[in-house]
Formats: structure tokens, sequence, C-alpha cells
């Protein structure tokens, strides 16, 4: 087995309310201690388990003109051998019990019918699961409402654009919601001075209904280097909390202000370089403001970051992270240019505790190296294979302990891919690319140790890189990027064409090798031409040159990637489901940890496409079933 410490052959879980009694390391004695059930004989392998959501089956109802293909969840916490059967409105529709997959395609279906399924465990049917979500055109639209617009103290009207999203089950009934951020159409990149409008953020359920509201105010500037949020169930009561950087005139969920109401810190220039910081912990059923602390590092002096106009400063990155090997902590980070601090949270019984800070500039850290390293994201996984997760942070790592890993010393860069991208080869694989023309153009680099496999030479700015098995005719994974003329494989030998994009990656057909996603657009890599599979419909792309989804990621059906991108009206999400069969069984993505971090973290910056922590490609051996528990 690959990953021993992250993966066990069948998945322990434990019943609501007993997250407290579960042991950090799983035997088969400490598991009947803890009450816990599922687990078969095959367990004499101990495993840590993680916590992990609990989740509904997720079914979709995707048609297609003959029919209505049918999916759902694998769960982490179902046993091995666990069977299907799809009913349609109570009525049995597959001949035999679904078990190579989890799909059925029903054909002659109309669009409108009602589907549910049941689990098959030793024998025995299991109740109904949730009524499928139903794609009747190949899409599903969730309502959106865009916040008013307003004018800047310089007399700029603006008006609101839905921009990054996220996912997390937000009232613990086991079906993920949205949070969505709004930015206004004056966001500017740090490097450009103006007033913005504020930053609005909301939560959103699959049907439409707005759980909250939160204003971010007036003393958060919009951009995409400002806000970065992350939904994730840190405390374990099965339903995920929101956490942001907040200032003064912050108003939660609730209506109710995080510090002076009145307060304005922004400057002539619209920069907001005076003036409390905070970190927030908002209730991500009511979005109440449950929890507030000053924010980590604060900004001293703004000249110490590498500019005295405000554009370093406030560059902020944020992720989750398995620090203790089981329990997901927050990370929030500060600056990447020049100095780089990253703190580590836990959010336990209502209350913040850091765990950690890690700062170039210490006296441990200073000379390194690790200054200006950072990149425009961050990746979170078990580089050195001890269990617990590091952060991978540009072109440094930080250890689960808040100490230096390691250095390349070859800055910052705009994109990085962290994941198991080659099943040749053990642990995780980390490719990234560099801006600085005086670095390597692109690194392949063991995470492990920082190790450089291999590297091309300093060339220019290379501003998009990306890496992933997007072509069966190599085996392990393609790198490619915006100064490369070709892809490159696992030893960096050039192996071919050049994709037609180098931005996200999706697993949208059949096979298990992925696909092009760019702009409002997904496409097949071939060896002459790509070939296009599907074109959004009345949609838009976020972020600029960047032209990224609001988001991507396994969040319905099986294992095979959902798109969401805004409708060109703001006035919906439009969430694209694949209408492809598949004879692949996964569990859902959503209960491998690396992947759904990775999913937590996509919207920070320049956002990117997750990776799992299992090779997903062609040729594959048979994945792994993930080690995690459910509060």
């Amino acid at each position: 087995m690959k990953h021993p410490h992250r993966y066990a052959h069948r998945h322990p879980h434990g019943p609501r309310g007993r997250r407290s009694a579960l042991p950090a390391v799983l035997t088969a004695a400490a598991l009947a201690a803890a009450g816990l059930t599922g687990l078969g004989t095959d367990t004499a392998e101990a495993a840590t388990a993680r916590q992990v959501e609990t989740l509904d089956r997720g079914v979709v109802s995707v048609h297609n003109g003959s029919g209505n293909l049918v999916s759902w969840r694998w769960l982490g916490t179902d046993p091995a051998g666990v069977s299907f059967n799809v009913y349609r409105a109570g009525t049995k529709v597959n001949p035999t019990p679904v078990t190579g997959s989890t799909t059925f395609f029903h054909s002659g279906a109309p669009s409108h019918a009602d589907y549910t399924v049941r689990a098959v465990v030793n024998g025995a049917e299991q109740g109904d699961s949730v009524h499928a979500v139903q794609f009747r055109t190949g899409y599903k639209d969730v309502p959106i409402s865009p916040p008013a617009g307003g004018t800047t103290p310089d007399g700029v009207s603006y008006t609101y654009e839905a921009n990054d999203a996220s996912v997390g089950d937000l009232d613990g009934d086991g079906a993920l919601e949205f949070v969505l951020k709004w930015q206004p159409t004056n966001a500017k990149d740090n490097s450009q001075s103006g007033y913005t409008g504020n930053t609005i953020v909301d939560g959103i359920k699959l049907d439409g209904t707005r759980l909250w509201r939160i204003d971010l105010g007036r003393n958060i500037r919009s951009g995409a280097h400002y806000t970065q949020f992350q939904v994730y169930d840190y405390d374990g009561d099965g339903k995920a909390e929101v956490a942001m950087k907040t200032a003064d005139g912050t108003r939660d969920g609730t209506g109710a202000v995080i510090g002076s109401s009145s307060a304005d810190h922004r400057n002539s220039s619209g920069y907001i370089l005076s003036g409390p910081e905070y970190l927030t912990m908002f209730n991500g059923q009511t979005g109440r403001a449950m929890g507030t602390v000053d924010y980590v590092p604060a900004r001293g002096t703004v000249s110490s970051w590498g500019d005295s106009y405000g554009n370093r400063v406030d560059r902020f990155l944020a992720g989750t992270a398995y620090l203790d090997g089981a329990r997901p902590s927050l990370i929030m980070a500060r600056g990447y240019y020049t100095r780089s601090v990253v703190a580590a949270w836990d959010w336990r019984g209502g209350a913040f505790t850091r765990r950690w800070t890690f700062d170039t500039n210490s006296s441990t850290n200073s000379g390194k190296g690790y200054d200006g390293q950072g990149s425009h994201s961050l990746s979170v996984g078990d580089v050195d294979n001890d269990g617990k997760d590091e952060i991978v942070y540009g072109a440094m790592a930080v250890d689960d302990n808040g100490n230096g890993l390691w250095t390349t010393k070859t800055g910052h860069g705009d994109a990085q891919h962290l994941g198991d991208l080659d099943a040749s080869t053990a642990g995780l694989e980390y490719y990234k690319v560099s801006e600085s023309a005086s670095q390597p153009a692109a690194l392949y680099i063991d995470p492990a140790d920082g190790s450089v496999r291999w590297k091309l030479s300093a060339c220019c700015d290379n501003g998009r890189g990306v890496a992933g098995d997007i072509w069966p005719g190599n085996s392990g994974p393609e790198m490619w990027s915006s100064s490369d003329g070709g892809i490159r494989d696992e030893g960096g030998g050039t192996k071919g064409r050049k994709p037609s994009s180098a931005n996200f990656l999706v697993w949208w057909d059949g096979d298990p090798v992925r696909e092009l996603l760019d702009g409002t657009r997904v496409d097949k890599y071939g060896t002459s031409s790509d070939t296009r599979l599907l074109t959004g419909s009345g949609v838009a792309s976020n972020n600029g040159t960047k032209a990224t989804p609001a988001l991507s990621g396994d969040i319905l059906g099986d294992w095979r990637e959902e798109v969401v991108w805004r409708t060109a009206d703001n006035t919906a999400l439009r969430i694209y489901s694949t209408p492809h069969d598949t004879n692949v069984r996964i569990t859902t993505l959503l209960h491998d940890t690396l992947y759904r971090t990775a999913l937590a973290w996509q919207n920070t910056a320049y956002n990117q496409p997750p990776h799992t922590g299992f090779f997903l490609g062609d040729g594959m051996p048979t994945p792994p079933r993930p080690a995690v528990y459910t509060p």
C-alpha cells in the first residue's frame, strides 16, 4: 500500500457525538472501545484516521438527450464491498446491483425523472438516499442575488460580480452549501491605487436560499490578494465554519459589527495601512461572528514588507491542514515577495488557539533562504510521509510543527501543483513555475526534502504552469508552462505538443485521464489538437486573464469533477456535471484530505486546481480507501 498512514483497506467511521473518543491511531481494540463500526478483519495495519465531512449520497441526474446519467458518492465510510441499486420514483431500474462504478445510465428516461439510490451491504439493502439533483439541460442553476452597488469617496460608481466560491456543509444536513465572495467592479490588484467597494460574502444552499450575508466593510480592500476565506469543519461539530480576515466595520451575518462601525482607515490612495486587523471565525449556518482575535502577523512597518505604498504588505494566503494528522487547523499567512509569516490556528470549544507561527525574519529562520520564496498560492499535504500535513509555500515548505522544512531558494512563482502526480515514485510530487528571470523557469521537486529532480533554464516571468496526467501516451504526469514549447514527463524529457491552455484541469469524461479547463470550456488533449467537450452557456470566468471558474471540484455525484461558473448577468452559479458514463469506481474525492483541503484553498489569490493524495490517471493501481472518520 502506497501511503499506509493515510489509507486503510476499510473505513473506520464514528457515529455522531463520538468524535472525542477516537484515538489517534486506529487498532481493532481501540475501535471497539470507541464504539466504531464498519471495519473488517483486514485492519491489522493501523492507520491514522482523519476527520472528514458526514456527507449524503450527493446523487445527481444529468440528462443528455437519450436518457439520464445517475451518479452518486461512494463514501469513505462505506464498506469496501458495498453495491448499489437505483430507483426511479420507488421502482428499481437497474437489473443487477451496481458494483463496478457509482453510475447508472437510465436510457429513454425524461429529464424530470426522480431518482434515489440504496446501498446494499452484505446482501441487505439500506434505506433511500436523498433525491437526485436534476441537471435537466446539462447544468443546474443556483440563484444568487448581487449586493447593491455604490460610489467610492472619489465619485466612482461600482456594481458587483460573483467571484470565487467554496463549499462546506454549513448546516449539518449532509449536503454541501456554497460560500460565495462578491467583488465590486472596482476591485484592485495591490499594485493599483484607488478606492474599492466592500467585499461581500454569502452562504448559499443549493436551492438558492441565502443563509447569511457578511459585509467585510470599508476597511478590507477588495481584490484577489486581500480576502482568502476558508470553509471547513474545524471543531468537529458536523458543521463547517468560515474564517476570514476582518477589520473595523465588518458586519457579520446577524448584523453585528466587529470593532468600530464608524472608523475609516483608508488613505487618499484607497489603501488601508493603519488600524486594527482581525481574524474572525464565523458560524457557517448563521454567519455570526463566534470569535475574533488580532490577525497574525500584524502589518507593523509597511516598508518592512518590501515597499512603502502598500503592495507587498497586504498579500495574504490561507489554507487548511491536518497538522496533528487527525483534525484540521486553519492556516493564515502574509507576504511572499520578501518576508513571509505563516500562522496556524486551532478552533476548538468556541475559541482560537495559535498552534505556531513561522516567520522568515525570526532568529531561527533569518539568513537561511526562506524569505522571498512564496507563491501566489499555497499547497497542503503530507510531503514527508509522517502522517501530518505540511505547508508548501512556493519554493519553500513549513513542517507540521511550524519549523522550516526546506527551501529551494528559487524565488516567487505564480503557479504550483502538489499531489501524487506519478505512481512510479513513492509519496507526493511537486511542480512549480518561477517569476524571476534569474531563476529556473520551472522545477519538478521532491517535496519531502526540496531536492530538485529536474529544472528548466532561467528565461523570463513564467506566468502559467500545469501538471497532471492528460495523455495516456506517456506514463505518469505531463507538465507544461507558458515559456516551454511542449509537454514534459516526470524525467523532464519533452514528449510532444503543448496543450491549448495552461490553466485548470478537470476529471470530466469517463476515463481517469484529466481534461483541460480554461475560461468557459473543457477540452480533451490530443497529440495533434485538442477536442472540445464542453462550452459553458451564458457564463463568465473570473479574475481577468486568469480566467478561472468560481469553483471546480468533485462536489456532487461520483468522483468526476463539477465546474461552477457565474452566469454572465451574475444571477446564478451555474453548475455543470459530466454527462459521460464511466466504469471506474473511486471513493468520493471529498474524503481524500489532500484533495479536500485543496478545494478549501482553491480560492486563495491565483486559484489553482486540486490534486489527489493518490495517483489518479491512466494505468493507475486500484485506488486506495482513505482512513477517515466523521464527527
